[in-house]
């Protein structure tokens, strides 16, 4: 027989005080419980495992204490690693996170929006991949507070870093190793931070050669078979994301080519798992907690101001730095 879960009435008599008493402690409000007390029924409501009745608190205060994150594809490490960092801020708000996938569709987005909506979320954090609609305005419509992280449309708020700032960071650490014809590679469009990180290499390397391909290993990876077979491989690179440089370190490795020797290799996301590829890639890191933590300031704090953050290059061996990695490649 499934055993009733514990009320407020049943601390409350555990703890021997009030059931507002015993309210006040687990809002933290609306009036304050002496320091004794607040330890009697906490330890009552541990004894008894007691857990808040959260559809009952949100009939209450007009509010759910959930919020939902729409990320554009859960299985790219630098979205999850992002997801984490937001998830993080949210519980430091004493919010639960509902978290959906996209799978970078743009009408798979605005589906999961409308859906959080339904669920009565107390806000949206909107991890976008490209710049397709602004979800947002949905969500606002239906008065609730909603924001973008790392992408979103023009005039929406945002919280991202400097992308321009690290492109040209990027470059110039190459440009200090000796490189003068420094590539990029794009996606296949430049749709996004991408295309601002495009835009801020070909103004710091005008003429450079820019290659595109899918955000993915393995297309990087045939990406670089097929310059290494023609001979065409440039001698520097600049990523514009991890997974496809670590798709280009596995395509140099398998033709032969050394890195940092014949190739030098930057990313510009910066996610954990770059620092474990052989050779560890040099990144400019992408300020994730910042990120987070600023997004959700934007939601809930009237004063809070969208501003980027800058994007710490972290210099390894994949460029020609001494790092201290296994280089296996080289």
């Amino acid at each position: 027989m499934r055993k009733r879960p514990s009320t407020l009435a049943d601390v409350a008599r555990r703890a021997g005080t009030s059931t507002a008493v015993v309210s006040y402690v687990m809002n933290n409000g609306p009036r304050p419980v002496a320091a004794a007390t607040r330890e009697r029924v906490l330890a009552a409501a541990a004894e008894l495992g007691y857990r808040p009745n959260r559809i009952a608190r949100a009939l209450r205060s007009r509010t759910t204490g959930v919020a939902g994150l729409v990320l554009a594809d859960a299985s790219n490490p630098y979205f999850g690693a992002l997801a984490r960092h937001v998830e993080r801020a949210l519980e430091g708000r004493d919010l639960l996170t509902l978290v959906g996938n996209a799978g970078y569709s743009a009408q798979r987005q605005r589906h999961l929006v409308e859906r959080f909506l339904a669920a009565q979320v107390d806000g949206l954090v909107i991890v976008s991949a490209d710049s397709v609609g602004d979800v947002a305005e949905v969500a606002e419509a239906a008065g609730v507070p909603a924001v973008y992280v790392h992408n979103g449309p023009p005039g929406a708020p945002v919280a991202a870093a400097d992308n321009q700032d690290a492109v040209r960071e990027a470059v110039a650490h190459l440009s200090g190793h000796g490189h003068r014809h420094i590539a990029f590679l794009a996606g296949p469009d430049d749709e996004g931070p991408v295309g601002v990180r495009r835009a801020a290499w070909q103004a710091a390397v005008p003429g450079a050669e820019l290659l595109r391909c899918d955000y993915s290993r393995a297309a990087a990876d045939a990406l670089t078979r097929r310059l290494a077979d023609a001979g065409t491989l440039p001698h520097a690179l600049v990523t514009a994301t991890d997974e496809q440089a670590i798709g280009v370190l596995s395509g140099a490795w398998a033709r032969g080519v050394a890195v940092p020797d014949r190739l030098a290799v930057i990313s510009l996301d910066g996610t954990p798992e770059s620092a474990h590829t052989a050779p560890a890639l040099t990144v400019t890191e992408q300020p994730l907690q910042a990120m987070a933590e600023q997004a959700v300031a934007l939601l809930f704090d009237e004063a809070a101001a969208p501003l980027a953050t800058r994007a710490a290059l972290i210099p390894r061996r994949s460029c020609g730095c001494g790092g201290g990695d296994l280089d296996l490649l080289s």
